[in-house]
C-alpha cells in the first residue's frame, strides 16, 4: 500500500498555463516581438538628416515606432489567421499559437483588424497627414499581400522590400525633412538584397523535398534558385552604387570636419554587403535581424559604419 502511494506522489501532474494568461501570451508571440527590431528604420531619415537629437524628433519618432509597430502586428495576426491550415504542414510555423490552437482564428482576426484601423486613425492625430497616409498604405498594400499579392510572382518580393522602404520613410515624413533620392535607392535595393536572399535561402534548405516545398510557401516553387540569386546580386550591386553616390553628393570634406568620413563610410558599407552575402550564398540568409544578431564580424562592421555616418553628420 505505501508502495502504491508513493509511486502515485511521484507522478507529476501536467500544468496546464491558464486560458486567462494563454490568450494574451499567444496573442504577444503571433504579433511577433522579434520582428519589431525592424521597424528601427523609423529613425534612418530623421538620424541621416542630423535631426533626431530634439525633443520634438524623440517624441515623433516614438510615436511612429509604436504605430508602425502596431500596424505590423496587425498585419501579422490576420497573416497567421489566414495561413493557419498551411502553417500546420510546415515543420517549425506549427508551432505558432494560431496554427497550434492557442490563438483562436477569429480572435486573431479581431484583434488584427482592430489595429489595423486604429494605427492609421491615431496617425492622424498625432502625426503629420503624409504620415497616416503611408501608414494607411501600408496596412492595405500589406493585407493585400496576405490575401492574394503573396502569390504573383515578383510582386511579393516588391511588396516585403516596399514595405522595408516605408518604415525607412516614414520618419522624414513625421518630421517633414526632405528625402534625398539616394537614400531612398539605396534603401530601397538594400531591403531587395535580403529579402532575396531570405526567399534564396528558403528554396535552397527546402529544395530536398518539392512536397513540402509545395505546401509551406507554394510560391517558392515557381522560382528557381538562379532567379533568386540573379535577384540578390542585382539589388546588392544597385544599393553600393547609389550608397556611394549619396556619400559623394557632399563631396571632399564636409563643413571642415577633420575627415571625410561620409565617403570612408563608403568602405564599412561594402564590408556589410560582402559579409552579408557570405550568408546568402551559402543559404542560411534567413531573418536579416538574425543573420546581423547571430554575426559578430558583421555587427562590429556595423557599428563601424555608424560610428562613420555619425561623425559625418555631427561634422567632427
Amino acid at each position: 500500500m505505501p508502495e502504491r502511494i508513493s509511486t502515485v506522489l511521484e507522478r507529476p501532474r501536467p500544468v496546464r498555463r491558464p486560458a486567462a494568461i494563454g490568450l494574451p501570451l499567444g496573442l504577444l508571440k503571433t504579433a511577433r516581438p522579434r520582428q519589431w527590431v525592424k521597424n528601427v528604420l523609423v529613425v534612418a531619415a530623421p538620424a541621416a538628416a542630423g535631426e533626431l537629437f530634439s525633443r520634438h524628433a524623440l517624441v515623433q519618432v516614438a510615436i511612429v515606432f509604436a504605430l508602425f509597430t502596431a500596424a505590423a502586428s496587425a498585419v501579422y495576426l490576420i497573416n497567421d489567421a489566414r495561413d493557419a491550415d498551411a502553417d500546420r504542414a510546415h515543420p517549425t510555423k506549427c508551432r505558432r499559437p494560431v496554427a497550434a490552437g492557442q490563438v483562436p482564428v477569429p480572435v486573431a482576426y479581431a484583434v488584427g483588424g482592430l489595429l489595423a484601423v486604429l494605427a492609421p486613425v491615431a496617425a492622424t492625430v498625432l502625426c503629420t497627414p503624409l504620415t497616416a497616409a503611408l501608414l494607411a498604405a501600408y496596412v492595405g498594400m500589406q493585407l493585400a499581400y496576405c490575401v492574394s499579392l503573396k502569390h504573383v510572382l515578383v510582386v511579393d518580393l516588391t511588396i516585403v522590400t516596399t514595405g522595408f522602404l516605408m518604415r525607412a520613410m516614414i520618419g522624414g515624413l513625421a518630421l517633414e525633412i526632405p528625402l534625398s533620392r539616394w537614400f531612398l535607392i539605396t534603401t530601397g535595393f538594400g531591403a531587395l538584397f535580403m529579402v532575396s536572399a531570405k526567399r534564396y535561402s528558403e528554396a535552397v534548405q527546402m529544395s530536398a523535398s518539392s512536397e513540402k516545398l509545395g505546401a509551406t510557401r507554394a510560391l517558392l516553387t515557381e522560382y528557381t534558385t538562379g532567379y533568386l540569386r540573379f535577384v540578390w546580386q542585382l539589388a546588392a550591386g544597385v544599393a553600393v552604387l547609389a550608397y556611394c553616390l549619396w556619400a559623394m553628393e557632399e563631396g571632399g570634406t564636409a563643413n571642415g570636419s577633420l575627415l571625410p568620413w561620409r565617403q570612408l563610410s563608403m568602405a564599412a558599407f561594402i564590408l556589410a554587403i560582402l559579409r552579408y552575402a557570405v550568408f546568402a550564398d551559402r543559404g542560411t540568409a534567413g531573418e536579416p535581424e538574425d543573420v546581423v544578431l547571430r554575426d559578430r564580424a558583421l555587427a562590429v562592421i556595423g557599428l563601424v559604419w555608424l560610428a562613420m555616418y555619425g561623425l559625418a553628420v555631427a561634422d567632427w
